[in-house]
């Protein structure tokens, strides 16, 4: 009985199933050592966060089971930064403090990063975007590398079928 109970939604399967798409996507090591993202806590939320952004903006439109999966991959997405924040050590009353500014982070990525598509053909405010915060400033040259990788995804995820995503299947291209 109990087992029924605490079965999970199909949305929640497959919210999980296309964060660890993310995360796999995410950790490709040429986005590290061929476009330069910086292998830190900080580099890794940014790229993490712009995976679950792309997914998130494929989605969006698709539908109410669409709009379930994408609350689920955010769920997914913010369960997974809490998990890692105690990992890491971060204490119990600490933890919400912590989260609150992850979570303003990711929506303010996520209004930028869909400002920057609307602006398509530009690139500009893209590669501005992704200079600021995947590089922090730090290698702005990578950016264009960055944003075209960016774009091939998201070219990538459009040419796939709702339908498959929507079972947590995801076809990321090669970086």
């Amino acid at each position: 009985m109990l087992q029924r109970l605490f079965r999970p939604r199909p949305a929640q399967t497959t919210g999980k199933a296309l964060y660890a798409a993310a995360v796999a996507q995410a950790r490709t090591p040429t986005l590290y050592e061929a476009l330069g993202a910086p292998d830190t806590v900080e580099g890794r939320f940014e790229v993490y966060s712009l995976h679950v952004v792309l997914l998130l903006e494929r989605l969006r439109g698709e539908g109410a089971a669409a709009a379930e999966a994408s609350q689920a991959l955010f769920d997914a997405y913010v369960k997974s930064l809490d998990d890692a924040l105690r990992e890491m050590g971060v204490g119990d009353l600490s933890v919400g403090k912590k989260m609150r500014k992850l979570g303003e982070a990711f929506f303010g990525r996520a209004k930028n990063y869909h400002g920057a598509f609307e602006a398509l053909p530009d690139r500009g405010p893209l590669e501005a975007l992704i200079a600021r915060t995947v590089y922090a400033g730090a290698d702005e040259a990578r950016a264009a590398a960055m944003a075209d990788y960016v774009l091939a995804q998201r070219d990538h995820l459009a040419a796939q079928p709702a339908a498959g995503l929507l079972k947590g299947d995801v076809d990321w291209r090669a970086a």
